[in-house]
């Protein structure tokens, strides 16, 4: 079984790295990788345990939270790609806006465009349900065992590594800057010494977040959404402005969805379907299909300049067709059209380009991956 999910250093049973850049990854019983060593430390341990690769990658992205806190947390979404050994299935793990999250409830705060900051941007968090929804079809292990790893370091602390602690510090002086509505209180009263950042060596931990996992590891994630952590949640959104309630967290589900597909070069690929982004990737594969990249140094300039334009044209055409298929009629046919790659790829020329939105035919985050025996 292999799972892979958004939420590197590699590790095999014995617990031996491998940081060739180069090199694949090998190992006989499994494999945990992701951004962040303690977290694929967690992930190793399920599988030594005789978790599934479901429950080696729930407790990478769970432990995920705490040690790369900046890149995600229990407040996000989940995309994943599971394969049993004989089928693909794909969890579409996103949450939708609140119910007052109107135009026009955005209109009349202020605002001419979504804001990129505060409440009016946020959607229910999809994570907590997506790992129980996960580990109720596919794991094998206690779904209490799978938060272990991440409550030890949070409760107990650990030591900031320095790409993290870089990460961490633009997130406090740059994401955070200046932010001094009430609402953005908590994360500087969590996630900083005194509004710094932890530097690189240093220990942090955080109670609060180890109380957090443990109620959802507790209740199967119920709590989240229909219990003490809804109501907190629900009650602070009152308290600073926001329009998050007890009755949009209580409507959250998952969605177990059919993986969008495209063929390159021979291998089937395969992404969560919109509002997932994960279409442009395909879309750039089939746009470099139409080059022949065998007469290309793979390391070239020119190599990579034909990937860069492809995957400039795909993201273009993303942002402005992409969103809520519920609500939006998202082309996906057209998009991943083999016709309309190769008219979007006669576009890309010695220069780069600015690219402008196609028309195809009618029809920043983390990421991990396991893999079992």
């Amino acid at each position: 079984m292999t799972t892979t999910t958004r939420q590197s250093v590699s590790t095999d049973l014995l617990g031996l790295p491998y940081r060739s850049q180069r090199s694949p990854v090998m190992a006989v019983n499994g494999v945990v990788a992701t951004s962040q060593p303690l977290a694929a430390q967690a992930g190793l341990s399920m599988l030594q345990q005789g978790g599934s690769a479901v429950d080696a990658a729930l407790a990478t992205a769970i432990a995920l939270t705490v040690v790369e806190p900046t890149s995600n947390g229990i407040g996000g979404d989940v995309f994943s790609l599971v394969w049993d050994g004989t089928t693909l299935h794909g969890l579409n793990g996103s949450g939708r806006a609140p119910a007052a999250t109107t135009a026009d409830a955005i209109r009349a705060a202020g605002h001419t465009e979504m804001p990129s900051k505060g409440w009016w941007p946020i959607t229910v968090p999809g994570a907590p349900r997506a790992w129980a929804d996960l580990h109720a079809r596919f794991g094998k292990l206690p779904f209490e065992k799978l938060f272990e790893p991440a409550i030890n370091y949070a409760r107990h602390g650990y030591f900031v590594s320095p790409i993290i602690s870089k990460l961490w510090e633009s997130a406090a002086t740059k994401g955070f800057a200046g932010l001094t509505a009430p609402e953005f209180k908590p994360w500087f009263d969590t996630y900083t010494f005194d509004g710094r950042a932890p530097r690189a060596g240093e220990r942090w931990s955080s109670e609060g977040h180890a109380s957090t996992l443990e109620q959802i590891a507790a209740s199967k994630s119920k709590t989240f959404y229909e219990g003490d952590i809804a109501r907190q949640i629900a009650a602070f959104a009152a308290q600073t402005g926001g329009p998050m309630t007890e009755a949009d967290l209580a409507a959250h589900k998952s969605q177990w969805v059919e993986p969008i597909r495209t063929s390159y070069r021979g291998y089937e690929v395969c992404e969560i379907p919109p509002n997932g982004q994960g279409i442009a990737a395909l879309m750039a594969l089939n746009i470099t299909e139409g080059f022949d990249m065998t007469k290309l140094s793979r390391e070239s300039i020119e190599a990579y300049h034909l990937q860069i334009e492809a995957l400039k044209l795909s993201l273009t055409d993303a942002i402005a067709y992409v969103g809520d298929m519920d609500h939006v009629d998202v082309p996906v046919k057209g998009l991943l059209d083999k016709e309309y790659a190769s008219q979007r790829g006669s576009l890309i020329g010695e220069r780069a380009i600015d690219p402008t939105v196609g028309k195809p035919k009618a029809g920043g985050t983390i990421y991990l991956c396991a893999a079992d025996g």
